[in-house]
């Protein structure tokens, strides 16, 4: 292998980590109120456990779906109800250590290289993608334009899944690397849950 990809895949956590552990720390109620498409676009980048998330799920659907796109889709599809659920006031308890939860069960599923039949593994995601809505949902609350912020969160995450997918598909078939990657989500769920606790 070249050290072309791995200075990349170097420089990714490098930044990755340069960033706030969370995206969405306390889910706080209006906490991004007056934001736009643009801020929107940027917010899943300012947390590690978002970028980590969905850097991972493209990882996982490239190692292990026929369909590529399936866990990507029902993840986004599932984060805009989730949103939606946030922004009309409902509430879901363990919203944040579900988010941690996610970290960890996508690590692992990267690590093992686990194939989950794609209604399974769509419902699993969707699963977690609705605490990661609710999260997001509950900071625009008070928004004045919901639709632009929610815009661009979704197309950076879509965005965030299709560099996981890239980084899977240049690398399914080097064990080591999907060991190593998953390992080190499944570690930071881990070290997520542990500072919720």
């Amino acid at each position: 292998m070249s050290c072309k990809p791995l200075r990349t895949i170097f420089l990714i956590a490098i930044s990755a980590l340069s960033t706030s552990a969370m995206a969405h720390i306390g889910t706080d109620s209006g906490a991004h109120a007056e934001i736009g498409f643009a801020e929107g676009l940027q917010h899943p980048f300012t947390g590690l456990d978002h970028v980590a998330a969905m850097l991972a799920m493209g990882f996982w659907s490239a190692l292990s779906a026929r369909r590529l796109w399936t866990v990507p889709l029902a993840f986004a599809t599932m984060l805009l109800a989730g949103a939606l659920l946030g922004l009309a006031g409902i509430e879901l308890p363990a919203v944040e250590p579900m988010i941690a939860a996610s970290l960890l069960v996508l690590g692992l599923l990267v690590a093992l290289r686990t194939r989950l039949p794609a209604a399974l593994a769509a419902s699993l995601v969707g699963l977690f993608a609705i605490f990661h809505g609710v999260a997001h949902g509950t900071e625009l609350t008070g928004a004045a334009n919901l639709w632009a912020p929610l815009s661009g969160m979704l197309l950076a995450t879509l965005a965030l899944h299709a560099i996981g997918l890239g980084l899977g598909l240049a690398f399914r078939d080097t064990t080591w690397i999907s060991r190593l990657a998953g390992t080190s989500v499944a570690a930071l769920g881990v070290t997520l849950l542990a500072q919720l606790t």
